[in-house]
């Protein structure tokens, strides 16, 4: 009997130490998952989102895994999982925003440092904020031209030199494309309320065979497969300085636009107090500096050092560069996308 109650008890120490040790596993797993977050459209080859990311992880502690949504992907995928959200903040160009709070699957946060975004480009009640801006233009790889002149204009684009050169992302799908979309249109005299002129121009440029990927299309440049994409600077000055690539941006002689990318935090997310850190962190110093060695304009004045700044184009070049009405731009797109998809697509 004294043999069969010390057999119990051993039995009885080893479960508690099994449930001790299942305790403290459960506790890790639970740590693991408190320092994880989700962002959509975080694509490692876009605006250095790989070096930000592991910026975020070394400084917050927070593993967030890239992501290769576009603008319009991660919309969609964020009112589907209206009633179950799966991300914590979201990334994209700033008419999805504006669309993101109106259709209700962000809520309103204020970050840090968010006194010093500029007016228009944060919605006043805190559902999205601009944390750089990029200016639309030529990513050029010269040694794919064959020989042919680096393009200076709109124009340009429509000659017979480039057929087959000339790419730009779906402007139906991807905000850059949208973007490209404005440029066009404004360059050629319509306005935000009248995109003839960009269908007119589409239409004519889909004589020359264009490329048009609904992805981020960074590395097929670089390899030469799409010699000329209507894209970012800051993709064409990476390409250059990091990649050491034969590479020219352009900023058409008609003139072009910059425009804001802005984030929000999604409603009801699963790691809030994470996705208010992440969102805190992309406009203090260490994130926004980041993002002006990434060859983007930081939102917050005052951080750009003049090294960064050097990898831009003169400031005259930037004088051909003017911006819209980002609220009508907004509200136009799905206009914009029914007209080009009925007269180009």
């Amino acid at each position: 009997m004294a043999q069969h109650h010390l057999l119990q008890a051993g039995k009885s120490s080893k479960m508690r130490k099994l449930t001790s040790l299942l305790i403290g596993f459960a506790g890790v797993a639970f740590q693991a998952q408190a320092s994880n977050a989700i962002c959509y459209n975080c694509p490692p080859e876009w605006a250095n989102w790989g070096g930000q990311l592991q910026l975020i992880n070394k400084e917050l502690g927070i593993r967030v895994p890239m992501d290769n949504k576009n603008s319009g992907q991660s919309l969609s995928q964020l009112v589907a999982e209206k009633n179950s959200p799966v991300a914590d903040v979201v990334y994209y160009g700033v008419s999805f925003g504006i669309n993101a709070t109106e259709q209700g699957v962000v809520s309103a946060y204020k970050p840090k440092n968010w006194d010093q975004i500029p007016e228009g480009m944060k919605d006043p009640q805190g559902h999205w904020f601009a944390i750089h801006s990029g200016t639309i233009g030529f990513f050029v790889n010269v040694d794919a031209l064959d020989g042919a002149d680096v393009p200076t204009s709109w124009e340009d684009l429509l000659k017979p030199e480039y057929r087959g050169m000339v790419g730009y992302l779906d402007p139906t799908s991807a905000f850059v494309g949208y973007a490209s979309a404005v440029a066009v249109n404004e360059a050629m005299g319509g306005s935000i309320d009248n995109f003839a002129p960009a269908i007119e121009y589409f239409k004519k440029l889909a004589n020359n065979r264009p490329i048009v990927p609904r992805q981020t299309s960074y590395a097929r440049v670089i390899s030469g497969e799409i010699p000329i994409l209507i894209d970012y600077d800051f993709n064409a000055y990476r390409a250059k300085y990091n990649d050491f690539t034969n590479a020219a941006f352009v900023i058409p002689k008609e003139g072009s636009i910059a425009v804001p990318y802005v984030m929000s935090k999604v409603k009801n997310s699963p790691n809030s107090e994470n996705a208010q850190k992440i969102l805190d962190f992309v406009l203090l110093d260490k994130g926004q500096q980041l993002w002006a060695e990434a060859y983007l304009r930081p939102v917050i004045d005052g951080v750009m050092s003049e090294e960064a700044q050097s990898k831009f184009l003169p400031a005259t070049e930037y004088e051909r560069v003017g911006s819209v009405d980002f609220a009508k731009m907004s509200e136009n797109q799905s206009t914009f996308a029914d007209m080009y998809i009925r007269e180009v697509n």
